[in-house]
């Protein structure tokens, strides 16, 4: 299992557009065999630092989801808002592994 980290950094002006492109990759990453742990917006703190987690079973099972994502529609479509928005500043990827008892 892997879990990716995404950190964004959005324009706090748009944090509607944001909400609106997270609600657009839940079903989508589910779609690929992910499992989305959800999006976490700005509350207390800082304005514009907005957080994704979502889990695929493997690496490799993520990085076919990535292949598949660049030619789906509503992947497609999903991307081209956040362009068209400008929601998104820039963000940044990580990976990691569970540990349970």
């Amino acid at each position: 299992m892997i879990t990716c980290y995404i950190r964004y950094v959005i324009d706090p002006n748009k944090l509607a557009e944001f909400e609106q492109y997270a609600q657009m990759w839940i079903p989508l990453v589910n779609k690929f065999g992910g499992t989305h742990n959800g999006y976490f917006l700005p509350s207390e703190g800082a304005n514009n630092i907005a957080l994704a987690l979502f889990t695929f079973p493997s690496l490799a099972s993520y990085e076919q989801y990535r292949q598949d994502s660049l030619k789906d529609t509503d992947c497609i479509a999903a991307f081209q808002f956040a362009e068209d928005t400008q929601c998104i500043i820039r963000y940044e990827r990580s990976f990691f592994r569970p540990v349970f008892e």
